[in-house]
This record gives C-alpha cells, structure tokens and sequence, in this order.
C-alpha cells in the first residue's frame, strides 16, 4: 500500500483519547491529562517524558505568541500517538524551526519548536484557520 493510502487509512481508524482547549492556567494540569493517556496508549515511560515536554512546549508557544489559548487533540493513529495543536494567533510555517540549538546561531527564539523536533518521530506545521496547527507524533511499540 503506498505511503499516502496507508496514511489515509490509518487516520479514518484514529482514536480520540484526548480533546481540551486550554489556556495558560490549563498548561499543568494538560500536561497530566497527555501524560495520563500517552501511558494508557502504550507510549513506553522512556518516550513518554520527552512526548509530555514536547506537547508541553507547543501548548505554551500557543499561550504566549499566538492569542493565549489553544485547542488540542490526541488520538491513537495507526503505530502512532499523535498530538495536535490549534491556535488562533498569526500563524507560521515550518521554515522558522531552528536546524540547530537557538542561542549558537544568534537566534533568540524557537527553542521549543527545536526541541520538539529534536525528541518527536514526526512533526509539521500547517496553515490553520486563523492560526497555525503543529502536529507532533512518536511511534508506539
């Protein structure tokens, strides 16, 4: 099955484990709530920390730059557990994820997006409606 089918399959067989708006008061008890399911979808406890701080540093992106509140979604699709973030700010592409550690290359900012590229097995930046939507993944076992 190509690449583009499979993937198509395996998100009309998703399943919702996680949906919450939040703002900046919700960020703590978020980050419970994903790692609470990120266990019970079988994230191994070794993955599961960078996974929580990972969703952790998106939610926060969407409080702070883009108009302090969010929406995520976390589901179970196909080998994977994938989180997305929705936010309402001015949006942003791909193109401002450092390639390397912020602060060597005189950036001042992107840390979390760095990070959560550096620690997730997928991750991508799409127009949303207004804002941005990050999608973050890491493979189950």
């Amino acid at each position: 099955m190509p690449p583009r089918a499979a993937r198509a399959l395996a998100e009309h067989t998703a399943e919702r484990l996680l949906k919450r708006h939040f703002c900046a008061r919700r960020l703590p008890e978020l980050r419970v709530q994903v790692e609470k399911y990120a266990a019970w979808a079988g994230l191994p406890e070794s993955r599961r920390g960078d996974f929580v701080l990972a969703v952790d540093e998106i939610a926060t992106n969407a409080v702070e730059h883009a108009g302090g509140t969010g929406a995520l979604l976390l589901r179970h699709v196909g080998d994977e557990l994938e989180c997305r973030i929705s936010d309402s700010g001015p949006g942003f592409s791909a193109e401002v994820i450092p390639r390397v550690l912020p602060g060597l290359d005189g950036a001042t900012s992107g840390r979390g997006l760095w990070l959560t590229q550096l620690v997730t097995d997928r991750l991508a930046v799409t127009p949303g409606r207004p804002g941005a939507v990050v999608t973050l993944a890491m493979r189950l076992p």
